[in-house]
């Protein structure tokens, strides 16, 4: 029942994300015209030609994509609080966020703002590489003293590397100044134009990353337990952390490179998650799967319509709302506990 609630929820946020746009046609002409194609049946819901192209190309791969970015975030989030036993970890914990802002940022930098020079947008492709590359330096430090077996030295070496490359980001912008608007614009995390070749391209990434993630789901569960403990439970430690952590950070990097940083999702939904559901990850990661796709299709009508027709930035919205729940969910854990 969990399961189906969750996903009857995913399905109303996607028609009402669908159905909400500053031009286009009325709300509640939108569903009516997707029932109308569906096989056997015939309703007029009076939608024009060029109207339906305004839901179809703009607003349902939109729609779609922050369904794709929020699922994995939140899912990923889950993995990492799990495999780390530390509740207030997030997607972007060993380095896939700044890792990715310094590709953005070198990429924009690069590119500068002859973007129709270029027959592909090289700013999702750098960003994707950096994030994982830097990823994969925090791990190899960590692991070098002990950080796979532990995951505490993970941690801390992901502090470092996250300070390095802010630092390395910080003075490529204090050297291309007339960049800066751009790429804070990138970090605030953005859907606004996307296209189904983002879909096309997330989707992979997110459905494989979660199948993996979903069937670590009891190793996740006997890491509550402490390493010593799953270890002698004949788990391999190094190795699942080193899958969990991988299948997570690289569907992080893949939905980050093309909608941006957007913070709070895979920090709160999990919570909210556990809250409701319980602390099992059989719940948990399917849940904040469909969660984290409920929350920021919804969080991302505000800011198609606060500001009419300028957007708020995603990240923007996804704090505002995710913030003050955040702590009210922290006060709820010190009280009860």
């Amino acid at each position: 029942m969990w399961f189906v609630g969750g996903g009857l929820l995913l399905v109303v946020a996607i028609l009402f994300g669908a159905s909400i746009g500053p031009a286009g046609p009325a709300w509640w002409r939108v569903p009516l015209e997707l029932m109308d194609r569906l096989p056997l049946l015939a309703i007029d819901s009076g939608v024009t030609d060029a109207e339906w192209n305004i839901v179809w190309r703009i607003r349902m791969p939109r729609v779609l994509l922050g369904a794709l970015v929020g699922g994995m975030l939140s899912i990923a989030g889950a993995g990492y609080q799990g495999v780390f036993r530390n509740p207030l970890v997030d997607p972007y914990l060993l380095g896939a966020a700044s890792g990715a802002g310094l590709g953005a940022t070198i990429a924009i930098v690069v590119r500068g703002g002859a973007l129709n020079d270029w027959p592909v947008n090289p700013v999702p492709a750098v960003a994707f590489v950096f994030a994982v590359a830097t990823v994969l330096v925090t791990y190899v430090v960590g692991a070098s003293f002990g950080g796979g077996r532990t995951g505490t030295t993970l941690v801390l070496a992901g502090v470092a590397v996250v300070s390095f490359t802010s630092a390395v980001q910080t003075f490529v912008l204090r050297r291309n100044l007339d960049v800066i608007r751009e790429v804070f614009e990138w970090i605030l995390g953005s859907l606004s134009g996307a296209t189904w070749s983002d879909v096309r391209l997330c989707a992979p990434y997110v459905v494989v990353c979660s199948i993996v993630l979903i069937l670590h789901r009891r190793h996740l569960d006997v890491f509550r337990v402490g390493d010593d403990e799953a270890a002698t439970l004949g788990v391999s430690i190094r190795r699942t952390r080193l899958v969990i952590v991988v299948a997570a950070t690289l569907g992080t990097a893949a939905v980050v490179s093309v909608s941006g940083l957007i913070g709070f999702v895979g920090l709160v939904v999990p919570h909210v998650v556990r809250l409701i559901a319980g602390s099992r990850n059989r719940r948990v990661l399917p849940l904040s799967l469909m969660g984290g796709a409920t929350f920021l299709v919804l969080a991302d009508v505000p800011g198609r319509i606060l500001e009419s027709p300028a957007e708020t930035p995603i990240g923007v919205v996804t704090a505002f709302l995710g913030a003050p729940f955040f702590i009210y969910l922290i006060r709820r854990r010190g009280i009860s506990g």
